[in-house]
């Protein structure tokens, strides 16, 4: 375990390496000028040439490049070339938490519908119970998350007042007041995930149900929750588990639409905002937590196939 274990730390340096290279050089050949987008037509040739040399922008890609990767490596993520020159770290750990809470919200919502969805939709194939979920995947799959967002603001928050429309509160301010600023955007986001983790589910469970060692289970007497909790669920994890994986990475990186709906400036809004105002520090310290997010997924889903499955930490 302790070899598998390593290969994947390994493999995940490499990819976070690659990352950090592809970024910083391919957000460069994004067209529009930051000191344009910075200056307007405020500023001189003469202001325009000195806010080049302080950002150091006037040095050759390679010196710039070494400059930050070495602060990386120091935790330094530069400072923000737009607007109060904020260091780019508090701007992430300002927005990191927001995308969090939303993200780990959205899952749950997810997790919880989807898997008793799943589960009774492959066990009971071709009812009204599996047409009734397979509906409601349709549905979810369909449905644009803004979409269904503009709809719960509608009906909860504008209607029924039940909940607020807009913004976001920590869970510092009290657990009603962080939960209640984001049911409505994890089940909006939430809903679309739950319906593809529970075809995935179904799909899953419904081959391991037909294979050879079930209908020996069956014919030992065992009992058919023991059936499905021990033997065909486990069994049915492996491709689920990478759905889930790669689900709650999207999650952390896919929420921009609907934290624009709902006025929550967490991480994706910061990268969008980055991308628009040319702020290339702020862009590659984004993309780049966004990407160790999709590596930490990738490994831990890793470690999960071997966890499950034993044969697979010596293939």
């Amino acid at each position: 375990m302790a070899t598998y274990l390593l290969r994947r730390l390994i493999g995940a340096v490499l990819v976070m390496l690659a990352v950090s290279t592809l970024v910083f050089f391919m957000i460069r050949l994004v067209p529009g000028d930051p000191i344009a987008a910075m200056l307007a037509d405020a500023g001189d040739a003469a202001t325009r040439e000195a806010m080049i040399r302080r950002l150091g922008l006037d040095q050759p890609l390679i010196i710039q490049f070494f400059k930050w990767f070495a602060g990386i490596l120091h935790g330094d993520f530069g400072a923000s070339i737009y607007g109060s020159n904020q260091p780019v770290s508090d701007i992430l750990l300002t927005a990191l938490p927001k995308t969090l809470s939303l993200a780990f919200l959205s899952f749950i919502i997810a997790i919880v519908i989807a898997v008793p969805a799943g589960i009774i939709s492959a066990t009971r194939k071709n009812t009204a119970a599996d047409t009734s979920v397979s509906l409601f995947a349709f549905l979810g799959l369909s449905m644009p998350d803004f979409w269904l967002a503009i709809l719960l603001i509608i009906i909860f928050a504008a209607n029924l007042q039940w909940l607020p429309a807009i913004g976001y509160q920590p869970l510092s301010a009290g657990f009603w007041e962080w939960l209640s600023h984001l049911i409505l955007p994890a089940i909006a986001i939430g809903t679309g995930f739950s319906a593809i983790i529970a075809r995935m589910i179904r799909s899953s469970m419904l081959e391991v149900l037909q294979a050879d060692y079930m209908r020996t289970a069956a014919s030992k007497g065992l009992t058919q929750r023991v059936i499905l909790i021990r033997h065909a669920l486990p069994n049915a994890l492996i491709p689920v588990i990478t759905v889930i994986g790669i689900a709650f990475a999207l999650l952390i990186s896919g929420a921009v639409v609907v934290e624009n709906v709902f006025s929550i400036k967490g991480l994706g809004r910061v990268l969008i905002q980055g991308i628009q105002n040319r702020d290339y520090p702020v862009v590659q310290g984004a993309v780049l937590l966004v990407s160790a997010f999709f590596v930490l997924s990738n490994l831990v889903v890793d470690l999960l196939y071997a966890v499950i499955d034993p044969r697979i930490r010596y293939s």
